[in-house]
């Protein structure tokens, strides 16, 4: 079977491959339990930032409800890997997350921006693969479920970008973005051996 990936996430350099998506199909217990992963991580990550700059009142704003959301979508996997059968288990994290957050600067307020940007990118590449999901996985209830969550991921991604404008010049936030969504896309360049979300 032929995946059409043509979907264009518009801050997303090269959308994703069919070759991941044969492979997410493939595996979809093992990209499930990466899901669950993924959800925690995401709630983790909005809360270290609300943590981080607890004076930025929009982005506590913000990122309070994201965190509230990530832990829900993290119930609601782990509800459908329980219903599949799949024991939560810990999994060897593909390079890509580790890849993006390693160019995220030290000083500020570069620290601010690639972090924001940084979740941007990573909200994106999942509403895209989620999307796909949705599309093309073969368990229909479970196809439906990827599909609720596209329209939230989005607004995650969208929610960052927007963080970066309030904080950053508009110039240097597209600049830079324009550089990590490069190193994102050359991130994924290679399939990752083993299926997750971000592999």
């Amino acid at each position: 079977m032929t995946y059409s990936t043509a979907v264009k996430i518009n801050i997303l350099q090269q959308p994703t491959s069919g070759a991941w998506v044969e492979q997410a199909i493939a595996n979809l217990d093992e990209v499930l339990l990466d899901h669950s992963h993924c959800e925690r991580k995401a709630a983790a990550t909005a809360l270290n930032l609300m943590f981080r700059y607890p004076a930025r009142e929009e982005l506590v704003r913000q990122l309070t409800a994201i965190a509230r959301e990530e832990l829900e979508h993290f119930e609601q996997v782990n509800q459908w890997l329980a219903r599949r059968g799949v024991p939560l288990a810990p999994l060897n994290a593909p390079p890509y997350a580790a890849g993006l957050k390693a160019q995220v600067r030290r000083a500020e307020p570069h620290r601010l921006l690639d972090s924001l940007l940084v979740s941007a990118l990573i909200e994106a590449r999942s509403h895209e693969r989620l999307a796909l999901l949705g599309e093309y996985c073969p368990d229909p209830e479970l196809a439906k479920f990827y599909r609720a969550l596209v329209a939230s991921e989005a607004r995650h991604y969208g929610v960052y970008w927007l963080l970066a404008d309030t904080y950053c010049d508009r110039a240097v936030v597209q600049s830079r973005l324009e550089e990590l969504a490069v190193i994102e896309s050359e991130l994924l360049a290679t399939l990752h051996p083993e299926p997750r979300v971000h592999s």
